[in-house]
């Protein structure tokens, strides 16, 4: 059981040292025995759970994919008219790829990573499609701002908030929170998105 334990516990440190690593350089960029040097892990240790480093890039990809999916559902389930669960789902999120390593890794190895077939987006846009269809059939939407307008809004406003994460932390500058800056641009996105009789609710999530 103790042997089984640490196996377990030495594939979670490989995990979190690939994904930190993948975050950094790229996948082309990063190596087996940086990984390993990262996670002061032996190759053979590394070897031993993982055949390549494509597979470990894979489940990499997968865990941050589910931590992603499962945030968005998280504020999908929330209460709330559905455009203000779209603007707390944004923030969510953004505040994820903030602090969450593994969901930014799976951001940069659904670009990078040779033979990745499924889109970062893939855990949000269809929500973000489903509750705006919903929002425009309520009357949430300004007459003017149809679903897939909007859709395609959001989907600029969290790709360009994950581009601005990833150039703070490629400079190391230090600098507002990337969710705090993107509920900004929501407060002014919302004078055109939302219907007028609409106007008033918090773009921050409640709770927050």
């Amino acid at each position: 059981m103790v042997k089984q334990e640490r196996a377990v516990q030495t594939r979670a440190a490989l995990v979190r040292a690939a994904a930190a690593m993948f975050d950094r350089h790229g996948y082309d960029g990063t190596a087996l025995s940086t990984i390993c040097k990262e996670a002061s892990i032996s190759m053979g240790a590394l070897t031993f759970h993982f055949s390549s480093k494509a597979e470990l890039a894979e489940v990499v990809e997968a865990e941050g994919r589910a931590t992603i999916q499962t945030t968005v559902d998280q504020a999908a389930a929330g209460s709330g008219p559905a455009l203000s669960k779209v603007v707390g789902m944004t923030l969510e999120l953004t505040r994820l790829l903030e602090t969450h390593v593994l969901a930014r890794s799976a951001c940069r190895l659904a670009r990078e990573r040779p033979g990745s077939e499924v889109a970062w987006t893939s855990p949000w846009l269809p929500t973000v499609r489903r509750l705006l269809d919903e929002a425009h059939h309520s009357g949430q939407l300004h007459g003017a701002a149809g679903p897939a307008d909007v859709t395609q809004l959001v989907e600029y406003l969290v790709r360009g908030a994950e581009s601005h994460l990833r150039d703070r932390f490629a400079t190391e500058q230090e600098c507002e929170s990337a969710a705090d800056r993107l509920e900004r641009v929501w407060r002014f996105a919302l004078t055109r998105v939302e219907a007028a009789q609409d106007r008033g609710h918090q773009a921050r999530p409640s709770g927050r």
